[in-house]
């Protein structure tokens, strides 16, 4: 039986770039940062949540992708095709002001919604991700 999900890859069209973004921006510390072979593991996590992985996975040619994935899935990340996933906070007003001061770039603004409060963002290579406020954020 699955006990629990640790990780998740996000694709990042740099990866350098990217460590920058989520931790420069969204607050992610670095868990791990090493190489196997030619391939870096490099994964961050949010203070809150230190058990749950972001990979950052460089979309480029070599151990996970030959040129033509690597371009295909550029092409996509850059077109915002993929939603990333949600990120709960307690106070979207103060946390949408906090982050859209460090250049992150909205989408979409706080408003109501169904069951929360929720603003869309994007990361620096494309990929949106739903901030969400709610009554479980106490």
């Amino acid at each position: 039986m699955i006990t629990k999900f640790s990780h998740y890859s996000v694709f990042v069209l740099n990866q350098e770039e990217a460590l920058k973004f989520y931790t420069e921006k969204l607050g992610c510390s670095i868990k791990t940062d090493t190489f196997r072979g030619d391939y870096r593991w490099l994964t961050v996590v949010f203070p809150e949540q230190p058990d749950v992985e972001i990979i950052l996975v460089p979309v480029e040619e070599g151990p996970l992708f030959d040129k033509e994935t690597a371009e295909a899935i550029s092409t996509l990340v850059r077109k915002g095709a993929f939603g990333m996933g949600v990120l709960h906070t307690r106070n979207i007003y103060a946390t949408f002001i906090e982050m859209s001061e460090k250049g992150v770039n909205f989408l979409k603004e706080p408003g109501e919604i169904q069951f929360g409060i929720e603003a869309l963002f994007e990361d620096n290579s494309g990929n949106w991700f739903s901030l969400l406020q709610n009554d479980q954020d106490g």
